[in-house]
């Protein structure tokens, strides 16, 4: 009973020294702060509220994208906050990040006020944090060998995203789409 009133169902021993205590503290702090603002959004979006609307409209993205951005906000900040499913945590933590950076770049490319911007920007950085300061539980084991990954490792899938980037400026369609 006591490991379950410390919120140590997921096996993790007490944090032992103050490092410990403050990181762990710290850690749900973001992880409730992002999977708050996630399912907060993730209904905002769904009921189509006013500010959301209102919001999209002066960003030029059309209504229907509230409903295809609202569920998965919910699953979200179910699955940062649920124990187990570390690589569905993964995805969480990515995809919440991608919206925060994707409304920064909207916000910004639009030529919004910085307050517009900056809001998206903090939330990624808290996302970030959360990711960063997660107790070994919520992690994805390391599978295979721990020696490192050999040079080729890094070096195939660099010269294969040039060569993309490459050919992707090299196949550039001219004039306007076929209609």
């Amino acid at each position: 009973m006591s490991a379950v009133l410390a919120g140590r169902a997921e096996g993790d021993g007490a944090p032992r020294t103050r490092l410990q205590w403050a990181s762990t503290i710290a850690y749900w702090v973001f992880t409730i702060v992002v999977a708050f603002e996630m399912l907060a959004g993730g209904i905002w979006d769904l009921l189509r509220i006013d500010f959301v609307r209102v919001s999209l409209v002066r960003l030029g993205y059309p209504l229907y994208l509230l409903y295809i951005l609202g569920i998965p906000k919910i699953a979200c900040a179910v699955a940062l906050l649920v124990p187990r499913f570390p690589r569905l945590k993964e995805w969480a933590y990515a995809g919440a990040f991608f919206d925060y950076m994707g409304a920064a770049a909207s916000w910004l490319m639009t030529g919004n006020r910085a307050a517009a911007w900056v809001a998206p920007l903090v939330f990624a950085a808290l996302t970030l944090c959360s990711w960063a300061l997660r107790p070994p539980t919520r992690k994805l084991v390391a599978t295979g060998p721990t020696d490192g990954p050999r040079a080729a490792a890094w070096w195939v899938p660099v010269l294969i995203l040039l060569a993309m980037v490459v050919v992707s400026f090299l196949t550039l369609p001219t004039g306007p789409p076929p209609q």
